[in-house]
């Protein structure tokens, strides 16, 4: 009983009622965000719309997500967290309404695309609200069990959706938008605003000119600050880097499954077993992760998905798919609460949204890029397609490790400097109190 009672306090302990709503929130969001992954049977089916139209209108939801990340990392930082959440979930119900009765395709295309700025502007202000509510030294933990409640949702989702999917694509969209509407409840009657409005002071204006290397000046901080972030974008595109390999699951592995003969039963088990290694065992991550340097577990978990990517070069039987397919998950595990983390560590607190939307733009950029490029590659490279994606996640393995030691002095100065201005406004306080009336 004991030891079941330590790793409970190791993977939740200690975590704030505000998270466990958003964690909550969280969780029912993505479990019934099911109808858009039956868009392009919808349309075809349904609609009867061509395969290509129908990859064109999935295409504008996507690039609608591009510009969702972005708008709702702007918002968290001006209207707030709980208002950009509650804005994001209402606006995306209605829209799935309007998606269930729509008949034309051009309006479906163009709520579709609605639909995915709606759906990605959450991001952003989910984990800066995170952040605003857990103590820095249980961050991690929060993130691995946003990680976990992500992907359980999704399976959720999944085995929802092809159920409702035979029974009524109307149900599907209204279904969808029930859960959603309910996510906005539980955050609008849960939920308080994190958002704590600071006024800039000389020693932040310093930070952001030392930590973007500009010019001084009077130029507000905004999006513009994470954009020329050096220290920032370099984790970012080690990232992207990490996005694209995870990316290759969804997009290139299912073709290379077929060139070598396999049924796509055997492409589903592959996915279904990620998935079930995720929800079994990402709880027991925080105290796998938590003694060890951020940076260096970032470069252990790039390199087991760079090994299991680049197995595949030598795979053409399901167990040979599904052995590569626990080394790679396994990495995607290690990578999801250290990620959090550094992007976290980085981000000025007035800025938080902000930095997250830029670093969310690397899953959408990546799922352009990987099939774009992935697709031929395979076809012109076969197998060794998979050898490039190896080494270049090894790559990235290395550059984290590069990466680390200078971005943890940054963290660290930057906090001290921090601790410095708060200890300087104390004592001003304090003498100011104490002086003669």
């Amino acid at each position: 009983m004991q030891p079941l009672r330590r790793w409970w306090h190791d993977t939740a302990g200690g975590l704030p009622a505000t998270f466990w709503y958003l964690w909550a929130g969280l969780l029912i969001n993505r479990a019934g965000a099911f109808a858009m992954l039956f868009l392009p049977l919808y349309l075809t089916e349904a609609r009867g719309a061509s395969a290509a139209l129908a990859g064109t209108v999935v295409g504008a939801y996507g690039a609608g997500g591009a510009g969702g990340v972005l708008l709702g990392g702007v918002l968290a930082d001006r209207w707030g967290r709980r208002a950009t959440l509650l804005a994001a979930h209402l606006a995306t119900a209605g829209l799935m309404v309007g998606l269930a009765f729509s008949r034309h395709l051009a309006a479906i295309a163009a709520l579709a695309a609605l639909v995915g700025v709606a759906h990605s502007m959450p991001s952003p202000a989910f984990v800066a609200a995170i952040v605003d509510v857990v103590p820095e030294h249980r961050r991690s933990r929060a993130f691995n069990l946003q990680f976990w409640a992500f992907n359980l949702g999704m399976a959720v989702a999944s085995l929802l959706a092809g159920l409702l999917a035979e029974a009524s694509f109307l149900a599907l969209f209204l279904v969808d938008a029930a859960a959603t509407l309910t996510a906005a409840v539980v955050i609008g009657w849960k939920v308080p605003e994190t958002l704590t409005r600071a006024r800039s002071t000389p020693l932040a204006s310093e930070q952001r000119t030392a930590r973007t290397g500009g010019a001084r000046g009077p130029r507000r901080p905004g999006l513009h600050t994470a954009l020329t972030d050096r220290t920032f974008l370099v984790f970012v595109g080690l990232t992207f880097v990490l996005a694209v390999l995870t990316t290759q699951t969804s997009t290139i592995m299912p073709l290379a499954m077929r060139a070598d003969g396999l049924a796509p039963s055997a492409y589903g088990a592959v996915v279904a077993l990620g998935g079930a290694l995720i929800v079994l065992g990402q709880l027991f991550v925080p105290r796998l992760i938590d003694r060890h340097r951020k940076d260096v577990v970032l470069a252990m978990s790039t390199a087991l998905l760079a090994l299991g990517f680049g197995a595949l070069a030598f795979a053409g039987t399901l167990p040979a798919y599904l052995a590569a397919a626990v080394v790679w998950t396994v990495g995607s595990m290690l990578a999801a609460p250290p990620n959090a983390q550094i992007n976290a560590d980085l981000a000025p607190p007035e800025l938080r949204a902000r930095y997250q939307s830029v670093f969310y733009l690397t899953f959408p950029a990546a799922s352009f890029v990987a099939p774009a490029l992935g697709g031929l590659s395979l076809q012109y490279l076969g197998d060794r397609h998979w050898l490039i994606v190896g080494a270049l996640g090894l790559l990235a393995a290395v550059g984290h490790l590069l990466a680390g030691p200078p971005r943890e002095r940054r963290v660290a100065d930057l906090r001290h400097g921090q601790g410095q201005h708060l200890a300087r406004t104390t004592a001003g306080a304090g003498a100011g109190a104490g002086g003669p009336g």
